[in-house]
C-alpha cells in the first residue's frame, strides 16, 4: 500500500514550515510539494490540492475558503489551519482531546478545521469545569494570555527580530473582538463569549492561558483539590494533555511559558487557595497549538494511530 499523499497550501508561512519540518523526517506519508514561483498559481495548486489524499491549509481565511473551492468535487480531506472554518457546521473542530465522541467525528470527516492556539488552552480548562457544574454555561469569564511573537505572523515575527519592536511585553486585542473568541465559546460550552485579554511577549514561541475563578463571583463551593481532580479525571487516558500535581504546582514560584518548547503538549497547573483559582494552561503555539495537533488530526482523519509521529 502506498503512502498517503499531503499537500501543504501555504507551506512557506510560519505554521506551513513547522509541519513540513515534521515531515522531513517522517516517511509514512508522501509530502507533495509545489515551486515556490508557483505557489500563487491556482491551476498548479488546484491540481495539487485535487491529486492529494489530503491537504493541510495554513493560509489567511479567504485564501483558505478559496483552496476548498479549489478542491472542488475531490475526495480530498482537508484540515484548515485558519480561521475560516472554525464554527462552520459542516466542519469538524479539530481538538481531539474534547471527548471521544470528537475524536471519532475527526476520525471519519473530510473537513476538519484545527483549533486556534489560545482556543485549545481555554477550551481544555473551561469545558469539564462547566460540564461539572462548577462554571455555569451562563457565566462571563475572564481569560488572560500571553503568546510568543511567532503567532502573530511574518510581519509581527520580523518586526519583533528586526529591533522594531524592543518592548517585552505588548497588550493587544483592544477591542475585545479576537478571532478565537467564537471557538472559545461555541466548544467550551459558554452561553456568552468570555472576557479575552491577549498578549504578546518578546520571545519567539511559547503560550501561557490563565482564567481565575473565585467563590464569591460564581456563588458555588469549590476545592483547590475539586478543580484538580475534576482535570485529573477528563484528561486520565490523554497522552498530550499532562495535569501537573498540586505538589508541583505548589513548588513553582515562576511560570516561564518557554518550557514547553517543541512539545505537543498542554501542561495544566491549578493554583491558588481555599478561596480563589487561578488556572493555567501552558502550550508551544507553534506544535500543540498549531502543527502538532494537525499531525494528530491528519493520522485520525488518515486511519493511523493518533499518536503516530506526532511527539
Amino acid at each position: 500500500m502506498s503512502a498517503p499523499r499531503v499537500f501543504i497550501d501555504g507551506e512557506s508561512g510560519t505554521t506551513g514550515l513547522e509541519i513540513a519540518q515534521w515531515f522531513s523526517w517522517r516517511d509514512y506519508v508522501k509530502l507533495l510539494s509545489i515551486e515556490p514561483e508557483l505557489r500563487k498559481d491556482k491551476e498548479k495548486r488546484a491540481r495539487l490540492l485535487q491529486e492529494a489524499d489530503l491537504a493541510i491549509l495554513c493560509l489567511p481565511d479567504e485564501a483558505a475558503r478559496e483552496a476548498v473551492e479549489l478542491v472542488g468535487d475531490a475526495d480530498t480531506i482537508i484540515i484548515d489551519a485558519s480561521t475560516a472554518h472554525r464554527t462552520h457546521s459542516d466542519w469538524v473542530y479539530g481538538l481531539p482531546e474534547m471527548s471521544q465522541e470528537q475524536r471519532s467525528a475527526i476520525s471519519q470527516s473530510k473537513r476538519i478545521s484545527n483549533p486556534g492556539c489560545y482556543a485549545s488552552g481555554a477550551i481544555i480548562m473551561l469545558r469539564p469545569l462547566i460540564s461539572a457544574g462548577l462554571i455555569p454555561p451562563d457565566y462571563v469569564v475572564s481569560i488572560n494570555a500571553v503568546s510568543g511573537y511567532s503567532g502573530g505572523g511574518r510581519e509581527m515575527i520580523e518586526k519583533f527580530e528586526t529591533g522594531e519592536y524592543t518592548q517585552p511585553y505588548r497588550a493587544y486585542g483592544l477591542s475585545m473582538r479576537h478571532k478565537h473568541l467564537p471557538e472559545m465559546q461555541k466548544y467550551s460550552g459558554l452561553a456568552y463569549p468570555p472576557l479575552f485579554s491577549p498578549a504578546v511577549g518578546n520571545f519567539y514561541r511559547g503560550m501561557l492561558v490563565e482564567i481565575m475563578l473565585s467563590q464569591n463571583g460564581l456563588g458555588v463551593e469549590f476545592t483547590r483539590e475539586f478543580v484538580h481532580e475534576v482535570f485529573e479525571t477528563a484528561y486520565f487516558e490523554e497522552k498530550y494533555v499532562i495535569v501537573k500535581s498540586l505538589e508541583e504546582c505548589d513548588e513553582i514560584m515562576f511560570l516561564d511559558p518557554k518550557e514547553a518548547l517543541r512539545y505537543n503538549v498542554i501542561e495544566l497547573f491549578v493554583f491558588g487557595n481555599e478561596e480563589n483559582i487561578r488556572l493555567i494552561a501552558r502550550l508551544d503555539n507553534l506544535v500543540k497549538g498549531a502543527a502538532g495537533v494537525a499531525i494528530q488530526n491528519m493520522n485520525l482523519a488518515l486511519g493511523f494511530a493518533e499518536d503516530e509521529g506526532a511527539e
